[in-house]
């Protein structure tokens, strides 16, 4: 299993792998996000990344450009510019294998050869799939927020 860049031709395969991610237990995600949209942004600043297992793609994350999420206002300055790891998925059968590390550590590496200073990202405050594997990192919690209609929980982690 290997981590690539997207590609154009990868756009349909990644939108069905977010939509199986769809009411499965902890996801926040709905029928409006995320969408094609959010490839195309993702692919067009060189910033979508999948896992392929025999070619087929099992995993995705991107580093996304939000400014409601790097406005917020508990970022530590001195770990500035950072970026934002957002809309990991793992295929359902997958899942539970250690793939999600993989992919942050990926990310992370990826951030830090991009020249950002730390990792910040949201997680829903009741997706405790996803707080569990974050632990593993030693993100530090920074704050709380409402986004998107959402609880959100801010980690971040210096690169």
């Amino acid at each position: 299993m290997n981590i690539e860049l997207a590609k154009s031709n990868d756009k349909e395969e990644i939108l069905q792998l977010y939509k199986s991610q769809l009411g499965k237990k902890y996801c926040p995600w709905n029928e409006y996000y995320p969408e094609a949209q959010e490839i195309d942004f993702d692919l067009s600043r060189d910033s979508l990344f999948v896992m392929r297992d025999e070619g087929k793609i099992i995993a995705a994350i991107s580093i996304d450009d939000d400014e409601s999420v790097t406005n917020l206002p508990y970022w530590t300055p001195r770990l500035q510019p950072g970026a934002e790891l957002s809309r990991l998925a793992v295929a359902i059968d997958y899942q539970s294998q250690g793939l999600a590390k993989k992919m942050i550590i990926h990310g992370m590496k990826e951030i830090k050869k991009r020249g950002f200073k730390s990792l910040h990202f949201l997680v829903n405050k009741t997706n405790l799939k996803a707080l569990k594997c974050y632990d593993a990192f030693g993100f530090d919690k920074v704050g709380e927020c409402e986004l998107y209609n959402q609880p959100m929980l801010c980690y971040e982690k210096e690169l």
